[in-house]
């Protein structure tokens, strides 16, 4: 075992985008839209499942792009300039 070495905190950070139900919606949105082409007689006219899909689809997008476009912007707009790099250690052969 080598000695106990003091590893610099990295100076990168990564930031991970908030949980959202947009994506989700989306998805649900999408395949109403297409299967509301072939739901005629369905309750409704198909045309009308689809119009429902397509709306909802369009406010789910809409949601997604305002929130991808606050996530940029409450991003910090500068970092400190230090490197993530470890040191190098050198791996020992296995003995027979």
């Amino acid at each position: 075992m080598s000695a106990h070495r003091e590893i610099p905190e990295p100076g990168e950070v990564v930031y991970a985008p908030r949980s959202s139900w947009a994506p989700v919606v989306f998805a649900f949105a999408a395949a109403a839209t297409v299967c509301g082409i072939f739901a005629g007689g369905f309750m409704f006219p198909s045309w009308v499942w689809s119009a429902i899909g397509a709306v909802v689809l369009i406010g789910a997008l809409r949601s997604m792009m305002r929130g991808a476009v606050g996530d940029y912007y409450r991003r910090p707009r500068k970092q400190k300039v230090r490197g993530a790099a470890l040191p190098v250690e050198t791996i020992p052969p296995p003995r027979p």
